[in-house]
């Protein structure tokens, strides 16, 4: 089992729910198909992804998510083996950081920081996990 997490800014104007869900219907079913998990975050201007499964599957679906005209400066944040799943059952799922309610997301962009108006969507690896963490617990 392999994890994998990038972020990328988005070419587009703004990113909206309606970007979020194309991106979501267009992943779920090769998803499905390589056994892959995780998740899309994303704020007005980037993106941040995790994705899991076999190493193998992994690698090819983020080749295929990088030949994505939607972003750009697409910077890998970690890729490894880990020893299970953090998003078990989730063929992939996504959240817009922008729709969230005022204090939480003023609580998020002082833990993360602030970037173009919107949190900061972190490069580390312990942060963009705390990040999905703090979001996918809020989502339960």
């Amino acid at each position: 089992m392999h994890r994998l997490i990038y972020k990328s800014r988005s070419i587009l104007v703004e990113v909206d729910l309606e970007t979020i869900n194309d991106i979501l219907e267009r992943s779920k079913d090769l998803n499905r198909k390589f056994n892959i998990s995780g998740a899309l975050i994303a704020t007005r201007t980037h993106f941040l992804q995790t994705l899991e499964g076999a190493w193998k599957d992994v690698n090819s679906t983020f080749f295929r998510i990088v030949a994505d005209p939607r972003h750009e400066e697409i910077e890998l944040v970690s890729f490894g083996p880990v020893s299970g799943r953090l998003f078990e059952g989730w063929v992939m799922k996504g959240f817009g950081i922008f729709d969230l309610n005022s204090d939480l997301e003023t609580a998020l962009k002082k833990k993360f920081g602030v970037e173009e108006g919107g949190v900061k969507l972190p490069t580390e690896e312990w942060a963009a996990l705390s990040l999905m963490h703090d979001i996918k617990l809020i989502n339960q």
